[in-house]
């Protein structure tokens, strides 16, 4: 397993996983997705190559600017591609 997903729960790897894959289904840049949600690009990245795990606050902000509730994108749903 990569070292870098060690340092995050399943839930926040999860949450990065489908954040990422909606994003580019809308083809939304992070600086893009990160202005329209209100939080820093940086910490979109971050989230995104699970380098942390983001807060209640933030999860709340990105699933609303995607559309969604927050335990719609942490569920442990598979993304059919």
């Amino acid at each position: 397993m990569n070292r870098r997903k060690e340092k995050v729960s399943r839930l926040a790897q999860t949450f990065a996983m489908r954040v990422k894959f909606e994003r580019e289904r809308r083809g939304f840049s992070q600086e893009k997705l990160a202005k329209f949600a209100g939080v820093g690009r940086s910490t979109l990245s971050q989230i995104e190559g699970l380098v942390c795990s983001p807060s209640l606050d933030v999860v709340e902000k990105i699933s609303r600017a995607l559309g969604y509730t927050p335990s719609e994108l942490i569920s442990d749903v598979q993304i059919l591609m």
